[in-house]
């Protein structure tokens, strides 16, 4: 048996508020859209997985999902754009990656990374 994929789901009463954040700031395209789900992804082969922790690194709070990009510079740019200030960060931690933690329109906690 082989695990091919791991979906987040997180609940949302606005699909237009959850569109905006994960399309328009992390641009993410629309894969799915039954009206009642949404799911958003890119064509990018990702690795699966899934972490457990006792805390979110650095002292913080373990986060509720964990977005790796290759320019965490644009995110930046882009919450700004927006209005959206980061929670934590942004900071290069001790293990070789820079991030910021910022909340989704659910209010998910999201940590957006890049390695260095």
């Amino acid at each position: 048996m082989k695990v091919l994929r791991i979906v987040a789901n997180v609940a949302t009463t606005d699909h237009a508020e959850a569109s905006a954040f994960y399309q328009d700031i992390l641009g993410l395209d629309l894969l799915m859209d039954l009206g009642w789900i949404q799911t958003f992804g890119s064509d990018q082969s990702a690795s699966v997985q899934i972490s457990v922790a006792s805390e979110g690194g650095s002292g913080t709070d373990v986060p509720d999902l964990s977005i790796e990009v290759d320019d965490l510079d644009a995110v930046l740019e882009a919450l700004s754009t927006n209005a959206i200030e980061p929670v934590y960060g942004p900071v290069l931690e001790p293990w070789g990656v820079r991030r910021i933690y910022v909340r989704d329109p659910m209010g998910k906690l999201l940590n957006i990374l890049q390695h260095q």
